[in-house]
């Protein structure tokens, strides 16, 4: 599902076993010290992304499958292709594909520039 990230970082997260995450895009935004990343994230069916956070905003749109996304503090909240979702900034957040294939994900963060995109929540 969802989650997001990318190939980007040197975290745990990059090295999850059912997980492929691809940065398609990373640049200057108009917030001083952040950046925009955009991360095409494919979770292989009955994979888990990792408990993780970002150090900036997730946006993120659904384009294929179905998954769970469980937000710390929140109910879990069942998303499908077509949907979208937005996780705030140092939010442990975990994504479980539960649909019949595979899930696509296309999303966006804003981050603060020299960090990690991802790291893994303890």
């Amino acid at each position: 599902m969802l989650l997001a990230a990318s190939v980007v970082t040197a975290s745990a997260l990059a090295q999850a076993p059912g997980i492929r995450r691809t940065v398609i895009q990373k640049g200057e935004v108009s917030v001083p010290g952040r950046e925009a990343v955009v991360v095409r994230v494919e979770l292989d069916k009955g994979a888990t992304a990792g408990r993780h956070s970002h150090p900036g905003d997730e946006i993120g749109y659904v384009v294929e499958g179905e998954s769970d996304l469980l937000v710390d503090g929140e109910d879990p909240r069942r998303i499908k292709a077509g949907e979208s979702f937005i996780i705030p900034a140092g939010t442990v957040h975990d994504a479980v594909n539960v649909g019949a294939g595979m899930v696509k994900v296309i999303s966006v963060f804003v981050v603060e520039k020299g960090k990690p995109l991802a790291t893994a929540a303890k």
